[in-house]
Parts: C-alpha cells; sequence; structure tokens
C-alpha cells in the first residue's frame, strides 16, 4: 500500500495523469490504477520502471513518508 500512495502522490506533484504513466511504462492504465490501490504487487522491475515514468528515484517510491509529503 506504501508503494502505491507513494507512486499516486509522485504522480500528481508531476501533473500527469495515469494513462501518461502507463504510456510511458508500456502498460495499461488500469496496471497503474490497480498500483495506486494496492491491489497490485510490485516487482523490483515495476518499481524501477515506475520510477522512470515519475522521474524520481525508486527509494522515493518505497520511503515512508515521501519526500516532501507533509506529515
Amino acid at each position: 500500500m506504501l508503494f502505491g500512495a507513494n507512486v499516486r502522490f509522485y504522480r500528481e506533484a508531476a501533473g500527469i495523469s495515469q494513462a501518461e504513466v502507463a504510456t510511458r511504462m508500456g502498460v495499461d492504465r488500469a496496471y497503474i490504477s490497480m498500483i495506486e490501490r494496492g491491489g497490485q504487487n510490485a516487482t523490483l522491475l515495476s518499481v524501477h520502471e515506475t520510477a522512470q515514468a515519475l522521474g524520481v528515484k525508486p527509494a522515493d517510491l518505497l520511503a515512508d513518508p515521501p519526500a516532501g509529503s507533509e506529515e
């Protein structure tokens, strides 16, 4: 759930849609939606690809709380 929440945080901070992230990753938008809702387990490869699509470090997507978020 933490990974998905961080993906949403960084996606929204970048002002891009789920569809845009999906296009950058070469996956379906529904896959991004499932990640954000915690319904999809992320592999190391998908963490890396998601980070690249969002322009962040993979560690940023696993940090609690996301860097720059308000606690």
